[in-house]
């Protein structure tokens, strides 16, 4: 029985390492890759119709791409251009897909400034206790 133990855990440790990598290779094959591309070869990738399917994210002006080769592209639509831009993607024979405002806004970047507001708070704090404890001791003086 006591020499079962270690060879379970040696064959159980020996699997894990084995089957690591396909796990891990699993994992990353999920996700998808976007290569940015400016307005101009967002036009081009239009005019030249090769573009299958279109995600467009109205809370950050963006359009993302799987062209007709399978790669995917991230492109920009100009300002009040919505409308133009969809039509002009179901004219080049695209699939749109137009995200509601809920799943837009939860692909926005976060506000990475939240150290700054404790910090500055924190400030604030301090400088009215430092002003009640001058006006304290000011009034024990003249008494």
């Amino acid at each position: 029985m006591n020499r079962a133990i270690p060879t379970l855990a040696g064959l159980a440790l020996a699997l894990s390492l084995a089957l690591g990598p396909v796990a891990a290779g699993a994992n990353a094959e999920g996700t998808i890759t976007y290569r940015h591309e400016t307005e101009a070869e967002f036009e081009q990738q239009i005019a030249a119709k090769k573009i299958k399917t279109a995600v467009i994210n109205r809370s950050l002006r963006s359009v993302r791409v799987m062209l007709d080769d399978g790669s995917y592209v991230l492109g920009r639509y100009p300002k009040h251009q919505l409308q133009p831009t969809i039509a002009r993607l179901k004219a080049a024979g695209a699939t749109v897909t137009l995200l509601s405002k809920r799943e837009g806004e939860k692909q926005l970047p976060k506000h990475k400034h939240k150290i700054r507001y404790i910090v500055g708070g924190v400030v604030i704090v301090l400088i009215v206790i430092a002003g009640i404890v001058l006006l304290v001791r000011r009034r024990r003086q003249r008494d």
